[in-house]
């Protein structure tokens, strides 16, 4: 067993909601942490993609993560942080810097953007970054964005290293390196959906879960469709998953996180519809038609 972290179900990598100053919204970030726990998801990730982590500063990133910790310990839910970086040294300072953090079960690590190792070097990161960590590492493969991805066999080495948890695999296809991650990922080693409209389809093939950004809206039938797949209920599952789709398609119509946050403020659940520069905040034409695929997904 790579490590004894639990990671079934639907987690949802909170974005970091901005006061009318500009600061970051702690309160909102609680009472976000609150409803999505409430409403079945198995965990929260804090300083995700999602969360503008590189648009923080230390200050404000540590701001996020007490908040979601106070939440988590309250509810009694598990909290994974993301430390991910280009540099193997930060990464690994940012991982040690979760050792006692009450709630933190596990830190998520991507895979290095910008410098495009070798896979065989982010391999070995992986390894460094576990052997430091005073916690689980879940791995992000998410090429589009880091510019370098891992295939089947270099996802199995890292599956094989102590304390690698399981992998969040955004690869943007259900490509033949993630079946035979799927087909021959050793027991402990959870393979979690990254693209949110392939889901269903990887619950189908041996995923237990999602990092599921799409969750921050309709999260009841996204917690529901994902206990479908895992109980091998696929009519049901797919009913939930064609009325899901264009609640992902309008949400990501424009860069990931600013519908999410015009529709949350458009729902009176944050004070802004705000996200940092160089992000821009989404047309009202883009929060529209995603507030109206979430009214059909409710019927």
């Amino acid at each position: 067993m790579a490590s004894d972290l639990h990671l079934q179900g639907v987690w949802i990598p909170l974005i970091t909601p901005f006061a009318e100053s500009g600061a970051v919204d702690v309160e909102a970030i609680e009472r976000l942490c609150h409803e999505y726990l409430a409403d079945g998801a198995a965990g929260v990730v804090a300083l995700g993609t999602t969360g503008e982590s590189p648009a923080l500063d230390a200050n404000e990133k540590r701001a996020v993560i007490d908040a979601c910790s106070r939440v988590c310990v309250e509810r009694g839910a598990p909290l994974i942080v993301g430390t991910g970086t280009n540099n193997t040294r930060s990464t690994i300072a940012a991982t040690q810097a979760l050792a006692g953090v009450p709630g933190v079960v596990g830190a998520l690590v991507v895979v290095p953007y910008y410098n495009r190792p070798s896979e065989s070097a982010i391999v070995e990161h992986y390894r460094m970054v576990a052997d430091a960590s005073p916690v689980p590492i879940v791995a992000y493969n998410v090429p589009a964005r880091t510019g370098r991805g891992l295939n089947a066999r270099s996802l199995l080495e890292v599956a094989a290293i102590p304390k690698l948890a399981g992998v969040k695999q955004a690869v943007a296809a259900l490509d033949l390196d993630t079946l035979e991650l799927l087909a021959n990922a050793p027991a402990g080693f959870a393979v979690l959906s990254g693209d949110d409209y392939l889901a269903f389809p990887l619950l189908c093939m041996g995923a237990v879960g999602g990092i599921t950004a799409s969750a921050h809206v309709c999260t009841a039938r996204w917690v529901a469709m994902v206990e479908c797949g895992l109980a091998g209920k696929i009519e049901d599952g797919r009913i939930h998953a064609e009325a899901l789709l264009p609640v992902t398609q309008t949400a990501f119509a424009e860069p990931n996180p600013a519908v999410f946050k015009g529709v949350l403020h458009a729902q009176g659940r944050i004070a802004t519809p705000d996200v940092r520069m160089p992000m821009a905040n989404a047309s009202t034409a883009a929060i529209d038609a995603c507030l109206t695929a979430i009214e059909h997904a409710a019927r």
